[in-house]
């Protein structure tokens, strides 16, 4: 069963677009680039609504229900970011949860039937998330990003090496300041997708750019 659903897994998080109110703006902003991005060809969506001027209470949890919806109705998985009551409620596809966001014991039985993320920054933490049942991981931040305020440091894509030489066979998503212009060298260092926020939220045309990434994406796959 692992195996199936690491396969599966791995088609669906080729683009994985990451973002939150904060990172469009706006809350209509948010809603309209998310449908542009899932019109360009996004796979997977996690909403991390988190960070400075962030939504709280009931309109974090109407934007996430509106957000789900869409996904659903567009066959684009739909990753709550943190926080587990929200994923609960709305009923998301699984939760993404960092090394900081409690005990992944704990987390993985509050998660059953869900598709469990864990970020992971060193080999030791891939492996402990492996050992705890995870069903994919974040490997990063790649790259220097801004989007994040608490981004840890690059780890580059010799992480990526790193994992696989090391036999973490979990679907492994690149993270952190990738751009059109390097997402070939993560999928080429082995990565299953590319989780983006400002390479298509901070864009003027978010759908075009997401249907150019997940076209070099795919290049990258086929290994042209």
């Amino acid at each position: 069963m692992r195996t199936s659903l690491n396969a599966e897994v791995k088609q669906q998080l080729s683009l994985y677009f990451v973002a939150g109110t904060m990172n469009c703006n706006s809350p209509a902003a948010f809603e309209r680039i998310l449908l542009q991005a899932i019109r360009g060809g996004i796979t997977a969506f996690q909403f991390r609504e988190k960070g400075a001027n962030c939504l709280s209470g009931e309109k974090r949890f109407e934007i996430a229900i509106r957000a789900k919806k869409v996904c659903r109705e567009h066959g684009v998985l739909f990753i709550v970011n943190d926080d587990l009551e929200l994923m609960k409620t709305v009923d998301a596809d699984g939760l993404h949860v960092g090394q900081k966001d409690g005990d992944l014991k704990t987390i993985r039985h509050e998660t059953k039937g869900k598709i469990l993320g864990v970020s992971a920054h060193t080999l030791a933490e891939a492996e402990d998330a492996v050992s705890h049942g995870a069903d994919y991981l974040g490997v990063g931040p790649i790259y220097q990003t801004a989007s994040k305020e608490d981004a840890e440091e690059p780890v580059g894509v010799e992480l990526i090496k790193e994992l696989l030489m090391n036999n973490i066979n979990l679907p492994l998503v690149g993270i952190g300041g990738i751009t059109i212009d390097n997402a070939n060298e993560v999928i080429q260092a082995g990565a299953d997708g590319a989780a983006v926020i400002s390479a298509i939220s901070g864009m003027d045309n978010p759908e075009e750019a997401s249907r150019k990434m997940i076209d070099v994406i795919q290049s990258a796959k086929r290994g042209e």
